[in-house]
């Protein structure tokens, strides 16, 4: 029998692992990014906290268009990086979720290091 491969679990996997070692402060909150079918979301936050400093997403009102490509991501990455700035972040620590660094989750990141975010 065949069995198939769970892949959110593998990827639950990685970013467990991805998460023993990064955490974020106060001085340099994380920037986390989940993906799903029809949408993407980012989000701020301090870990010591336990706070979401930012987020921005696909879904929200003003958002126009399909949440589901590369376009959207890196729209909701500037998004994300402008409400940053107003917040008063300017350097944050990128969290990628278990998700390969490659398709949205890197248009997210250059839309945030496009409106200022450094990471």
């Amino acid at each position: 029998m065949v069995s198939k491969v769970d892949k959110n679990a593998q990827r639950l996997k990685r970013h467990r692992r991805v998460r023993s070692t990064i955490s974020g402060t106060a001085a340099r909150p994380r920037l986390n990014v989940f993906r799903s079918n029809n949408h993407i979301y980012a989000q701020i936050i301090d870990d010591v906290s336990g706070r979401t400093l930012v987020s921005a997403s696909t879904t929200e009102r003003s958002f126009e268009g399909r949440g589901n490509n590369k376009a959207a991501a890196r729209a909701v990455g500037k998004l994300v990086g402008e409400r940053a700035l107003a917040a008063g972040i300017k350097t944050v620590v990128f969290d990628r979720g278990g998700y390969l660094y490659h398709g949205r989750v890197k248009e997210l990141a250059e839309g945030a290091r496009e409106s200022g975010l450094v990471f």
